[in-house]
């Protein structure tokens, strides 16, 4: 099974494609999607768009996981995040994924069991589970693959459950 993991942003959109091949969770592709605050706001969007849809077409992903937006004091960039959010969203919509969202909070129970866990330990932790040299950068890239392995956490999970 291959996961889209995406940490939206309207700056830098992290991204994650992982497969789960034989028990062991294989780092597909990672990264993420710049766009600049010189551009036009619509045409960021837009950058978006096409470079989610790119990957979407390329690694063909089963399922995507997206970060939920939490409340943020700065409304005009929470507005800007969202705007983002929903134009991956879309993406994903278009291309008839099942999309899956989790809070800051699960990923980071998730992946160090410590909802409060900062950037470096779920940065160490996902290079630890895809025996990586370094961790992903920026920070979002790291959280986009957190993303990808909480998905895949919670289905291990759940499928658990219903066998008892």
């Amino acid at each position: 099974m291959k996961i889209l993991g995406v940490d939206p942003g309207l700056a830098i959109t992290g991204f994650a494609v992982v497969e789960v091949h034989k028990n062991k969770n294989v780092p597909l592709t990672y990264g993420c999607i710049r766009t600049t605050p010189k551009e036009e706001h619509y045409n960021r969007l837009a950058t978006l768009f096409d470079d989610i849809t790119t990957i979407i077409n390329k690694y063909k992903p089963e399922v995507a996981a997206v970060e939920k937006l939490f409340f943020n004091k700065n409304v005009a960039t929470a507005l800007k995040v969202g705007e983002a959010r929903g134009v991956v969203l879309l993406a994903i919509a278009k291309a008839n994924i099942p999309i899956f969202e989790y809070t800051p909070l699960q990923v980071k129970q998730s992946l160090v069991g410590y909802g409060r866990a900062d950037k470096k330990q779920i940065q160490y932790m996902v290079k630890a589970e895809f025996n990586l040299k370094e961790a992903p950068t920026p920070d979002d890239v790291s959280d986009a693959c957190a993303i990808a392995l909480t998905h895949i956490r919670s289905r291990k999970y759940q499928n658990m459950i219903r066998k008892y």
